[in-house]
């Protein structure tokens, strides 16, 4: 499992870099985010639940999402919003108030 991070998307805030415990994600020339070795990313999904831009992929392995299906997290005001895509068309998205995230 591993990131991608779309440079298109990114804005450079650096979140993604302070959240990753493999210290993988570093800025490029452009201030926006990149990682050198995707395969040493050790599937975490920090990186991921930081960028409020879903700008972060993660590949998904074949037992949770299907082979090459892609994870990504973004934010609408209080809402998360997980979105699952499926290199076949399909989505799923799962939305979070982060407000009563953690009451249960």
């Amino acid at each position: 499992m591993s990131i991608q991070i779309q440079k298109t998307d990114c804005t450079g805030c650096g979140k993604c870099i302070e959240a990753c415990p493999g210290n993988l994600i570093k800025k490029d020339s452009e201030g926006k985010a990149c990682i050198r070795h995707p395969r040493d990313c050790w599937g975490c999904t920090s990186c991921v639940k930081e960028c409020a831009k879903g700008a972060i992929l993660f590949y998904l392995s074949v037992d949770v999402g299907g082979k090459g299906s892609t994870l990504s997290v973004s934010e609408k005001d209080d809402i998360r919003i997980w979105e699952i895509k499926s290199p076949y068309g399909n989505s799923k998205s799962i939305r979070v108030n982060k407000k009563d995230a953690n009451k249960y």
